[in-house]
């Protein structure tokens, strides 16, 4: 029953990744506090340029013009602060105005003082930089559009550059162009680097949020299994007992005094019983869970179980490597399980007639190999496999013709699993079949005391609960 819900899960989980819907996601909002703290920095830093140059170099300049676009914006900044609150986000669109303000403020201080040939044109990347690290590419790209727009207009319309009276520079327009085309190269330079890399950070947040979300509802499936186990065992006891009294009663050869004692029997067991399923209700933790290890060979068998229903057949043995090693049994984690299982499910999306699954076990280690009989790893994707969102083609439908397993595949269930059996010690090799035979191959191997069930410590198999 859990492994079935956790195949529900991961469908769930990939239908939302696929619309971009992620609970608590806040990508594609900035913090208000955070532009107004970069705004007011770039105003400290103009006032002061301003100033040094007119009072401290002497060279003349549209002193008033220029304090009063500096003036402009900090009365941006004084009216974001008094409307809204400093924790609030902004929505996409509206980060991307107040950011467009800001390029068209520095294009018009940059027209007061020189146009291009001001070096401070070059703050014209720090807006494009900052939309292309937290904002949407549309947003992105019509700030790196504007920016083009100002630099190249800056280049031929523009006042003076500030400079000591009868000595002004005569800049070659060579270099004006040049200096306009390393502009232009490093707002766009700029702009893809810093998206990419927070693109790529973004990406594998979601997929390790993917994965806690995973495993916090894995953890509860298990743990509710378990519940439900151990309900139905002690519910044998006093539904037994019940049982028994109502034949006495049908029988009605007993005095007053025995059938009230019957009776009170019979609403003690009614009672236990209600103790007993009332629990179902509560949030279930590891000391519900009876059934917390498995031998090998029954918890391969649990994995494999919900996937049987595919077009495959499925292999499993269970190996010992040396003389006198016993059977291990394993704790019962949704880890284990939940990792496993999306190794087979992959394996049997891509396999042609068979899985094998081979697990081989000493006095000291356990290992796990998994391998089909598909068309394997392709070298351009097999360097990658572990990384979210890298995937290969799409997946063939099941046997039940299950309408989440035709979609083509993102990725996760590759990092979700690495990562969820890495969690429990293992090391995870992905790779193709060495054995001149085509498929994929993947061997995952534990420190035997890093899974295995010591029955001397059952306290252990709820940390290990707990700890999942």
């Amino acid at each position: 029953m859990a492994m079935t819900e956790d195949r529900s899960s991961m469908h769930w989980l990939r239908r939302n990744f696929l619309a971009g819907r992620m609970p608590g996601d806040p990508s594609g909002q900035v913090r208000l506090q955070t532009l107004v703290i970069l705004r007011w920095l770039a105003i400290a830093g103009q006032l002061a340029a301003v100033l040094v140059v007119h009072f401290g170099m002497g060279f003349p300049l549209p002193l008033g013009l220029c304090l009063a676009v500096i003036a402009a914006s900090a009365w941006l900044n004084v009216f974001l602060t008094l409307r809204y609150r400093s924790a609030t986000r902004l929505p996409d669109w509206q980060a991307a105005v107040y950011l467009a303000i800001d390029l068209a403020q520095l294009a018009i201080l940059l027209f007061l003082t020189g146009g291009l040939q001001n070096p401070f044109a070059l703050l014209f990347m720090a807006p494009v930089t900052i939309s292309a690290t937290t904002l949407s590419l549309r947003s992105t790209g019509f700030l790196l559009a504007q920016a083009f727009t100002y630099v190249t207009l800056l280049s031929w319309f523009h006042m003076p550059l500030p400079w000591r009276p009868g000595e002004e520079p005569q800049l070659p327009s060579l270099y004006v162009t040049g200096h306009w085309l390393a502009l232009l190269l490093g707002l766009g330079f700029m702009a893809a680097y810093a998206w990419r890399i927070s693109q790529e950070s973004r990406r594998m947040s979601a997929a390790l949020s993917a994965t806690q979300l995973v495993l916090a509802r894995a953890q509860r499936l298990s743990a509710l299994d378990g519940l439900a186990a151990a309900a139905a065992h002690e519910l044998g006891t006093p539904l037994g007992t019940i049982s028994l009294v109502t034949k006495e009663l049908m029988r009605g050869q007993m005095g007053e005094q025995e059938m009230k004692e019957d009776l009170a029997l019979l609403h003690s067991q009614a009672e236990r019983c209600k103790d007993i399923l009332s629990r179902l209700s509560r949030q279930p933790d590891g000391a519900d869970v009876i059934y917390s290890r498995l031998p090998l060979h029954a918890l391969l068998d649990e994995v494999v179980a919900p996937h049987r229903d595919m077009d495959v057949v499925f292999h499993i043995d269970v190996i010992a490597d040396e003389d006198g090693a016993s059977e291990p049994e394993i704790w019962r984690r949704p880890e284990m399980l939940y990792g496993l299982g999306n190794f087979i499910e992959n394996a049997a999306d891509f396999a042609r007639e068979e899985v094998s699954v081979t697990a081989h076990y000493g006095k000291g280690h356990i290992s796990i190999v998994i391998t089909d009989d598909g068309p394997g790893f392709a070298p351009d994707v097999l360097e990658k496999l572990g990384e979210p969102y890298v995937t290969t083609r799409p997946r063939k439908r099941t046997a039940l013709a299950d309408p989440d397993s035709g979609h083509e595949g993102m990725g996760l269930g590759f990092f979700i699993g690495k990562t969820l059996l890495e969690r429990t010690g293992a090391t995870v090799e992905i790779g193709n079949r060495n054995d001149a035979r085509a498929g994929a191959r993947l061997a995952m191997r534990w420190p035997r005391r890093a899974i295995e069930a010591d029955p001397a410590f059952p306290e252990q198999g709820e940390a290990a609960h707990k700890a999942g």
